[in-house]
């Protein structure tokens, strides 16, 4: 695909080939991209899109790397990064703007500062504002459906659509960024006005309930498994014995068992082995199938069966 390549490289100045994806990922883990690249305008990310399409080449839309397990062999097809381009936050009255490569904690504060409520549930979030509203991220009893009011998106054929809150369709842990191929270049909030000392010592409370229940020493992708409807996965995980499974460098945290952590040298293998036998192990005893929060990107071998 020697002719894709110069013709990607003709279009975006920012292009590297077999990109080690563990770089990029909050796991660590993860075999080479084919193609990363990181586009510095809406313009250049949508010829970047364009081009991939052209050649019927899959591509991935990357941002923290934080919800993301990437397959050992590495990625056949482009990896475009939303990264500190699309950051810029900009505060209008009790609105908010955010770009789709902003982090999502860095948002909060400048929430915080411009005493404005109902983003401290992010605060603690380690992904980015576009990957937050793809599945409408949330914790502590708040989600981005709450404080979303739009967002810019290209389509697949490169051209920039505005969606509204209904248009974003938000449901536990989805929206329909990914089933209609969108790419998120900026999302808007809507937040209420607040006092910034209240509103810091809130995010400070929920920060420290993370250190305390949270395996933040080790690296992951946050929470592993989705809520099963009337229960909660690390619950069952822990009921069903498997605080401390583990597979080479991969175990389940004995801190909180929601999470699968790489303790050191764990391969992406590794950790879905772990993920396989928490779900079977789970269905046997409670007849409850958990369904991965996490994307995985590239060939497992086996693949991993929703």
């Amino acid at each position: 695909m020697a002719l894709f390549d110069d013709r990607l490289m003709e279009v975006s100045g920012n292009v590297c080939f077999d990109e080690p994806m563990k770089k990029h990922t909050t796991f660590r883990v993860g075999g080479p991209a084919e193609a990363f690249v990181t586009p510095q305008t809406v313009s250049e990310a949508a010829s970047v899109i364009r081009l991939c399409r052209e050649f019927g080449k899959p591509y991935f839309i990357l941002g923290n790397g934080s919800n993301l397990l990437v397959s050992d062999k590495g990625y056949r097809g482009v990896v475009i990064r939303m990264g500190r381009a699309f950051g810029e936050i900009r505060v209008e009255g009790s609105r908010m703007r955010a770009g789709a490569g902003a982090a999502l904690s860095q948002t909060a504060v400048r929430a915080c500062g411009a005493s404005l409520s109902g983003l401290e549930f992010a605060s603690g979030i380690p992904g980015t504002v576009g990957g937050a509203l793809v599945m409408n991220a949330g914790a502590y009893g708040g989600e981005m459906a709450q404080v979303i009011c739009g967002a810019a998106v290209l389509t697949k054929e490169g051209e920039v659509k505005h969606l509204n809150r209904d248009d974003l369709q938000m449901g536990y842990r989805k929206s329909c960024i990914l089933p209609m191929s969108y790419v998120v270049t900026e999302a808007e909030f809507v937040l209420e006005p607040g006092d910034e000392e209240q509103i810091c010592a809130k995010m400070e409370e929920l920060a420290a309930r993370r250190k305390e229940k949270q395996p933040l020493e080790y690296a992951s992708a946050g929470s592993t498994f989705k809520r099963p409807e009337g229960h909660f996965a690390g619950k069952l995980i822990m009921e069903a014995g498997l605080r401390g499974l583990s597979a080479g460098g991969a175990c389940v945290s004995e801190k909180h068992c929601g999470f699968v952590v790489n303790k050191g040298g764990a391969s992406a293998a590794d950790v879905l082995k772990v993920c396989r036998q928490v779900r079977e192990r789970v269905f046997q005893k409670f007849g409850v199938i958990l369904e991965l929060e996490i994307r995985l990107l590239g060939e497992f071998d086996p693949p991993f069966e929703a």
